[in-house]
C-alpha cells in the first residue's frame, strides 16, 4: 500500500478533512484526529483504535499492525506498516478509526 492509498480511503470517510500535526498529515473528523500518516516515519499510518480493536488487528495482521510506544499504544493508537498492508485491512481499520472519533450525528 502507498501513502496516497491511505491517503484515499481516510478521505473518502464522510466529512474527513486533511490537516497536519506536528510536522506530519492527519485525518480528522468532527475536529478530532483519527489517523495520521509519516508518523513515526516514512512509511507509516496511524490509526486510532480502542484497545480491543487494536488487539484484533495486531493479532491478525502482525507484520502490519504495531501498538504505538507508551500510553498512546496503551490507549489503542496503532502503527500500520504501509508496504506490508492489505488494503482490506487498512480500510477496515482506518472505518473502525473513524467511528470511534466522528460525532454521533454521522455516524
Amino acid at each position: 500500500m502507498t501513502t496516497n492509498e491511505f491517503r484515499r480511503m481516510a478521505l473518502s470517510l464522510p466529512e474527513t478533512v486533511e490537516a497536519a500535526h506536528m510536522g506530519h498529515p492527519d485525518f480528522r473528523v468532527g475536529g478530532k484526529i483519527f489517523a495520521t500518516l509519516s508518523y513515526p516515519r516514512t512509511g507509516f499510518g496511524m490509526v486510532v483504535l480502542t484497545p480491543e480493536q487494536q488487539e484484533l488487528f495486531v493479532r491478525t495482521e502482525p507484520k502490519t499492525f504495531t501498538p504505538v510506544p507508551g500510553g498512546w499504544g496503551r490507549k489503542g493508537s496503532t502503527h500500520v506498516l504501509l508496504r506490508t498492508a492489505k488494503k482490506a485491512a487498512v480500510r477496515e481499520a482506518l472505518k473502525n478509526a473513524w467511528r470511534n472519533r466522528a460525532p454521533g450525528s454521522i455516524t
